[in-house]
């Protein structure tokens, strides 16, 4: 929800059986998350994203997932980058 995205293209190693991470993954266990974070830490860390800020997608707080950055990094030798997306809108149902 306040993370940017990313389009890659596999680079197709064969030691990683082709395979690359979808997302950042979670940080914090979805129990964790509600316990630690409130709606107002949501709202914080969701300033300037049109999203819901609601005590039903606390759980969903941007601080519960690991750094995407940090994973594309990692992972620079199983994807290239073909395009960053900024955060700007979120919808969870």
């Amino acid at each position: 929800m306040g993370a940017s995205s990313y389009i890659v293209r596999g680079r197709g190693n064969p030691a990683a059986f082709a395979w690359a991470s979808r997302g950042a993954g979670r940080r914090l266990s979805r129990t964790e998350a509600r316990r630690r974070f409130s709606v107002d830490d949501l709202r914080e860390q969701t300033a300037g994203v049109e999203c819901r800020n609601d005590e039903g997608v606390i759980d969903e707080a941007p601080a519960a997932y690991k750094d995407i950055n940090q994973v594309m990094a990692q992972q620079a030798d199983l994807v290239g980058v073909v395009a960053v997306l900024e955060k700007g809108a979120c919808v969870r149902g």
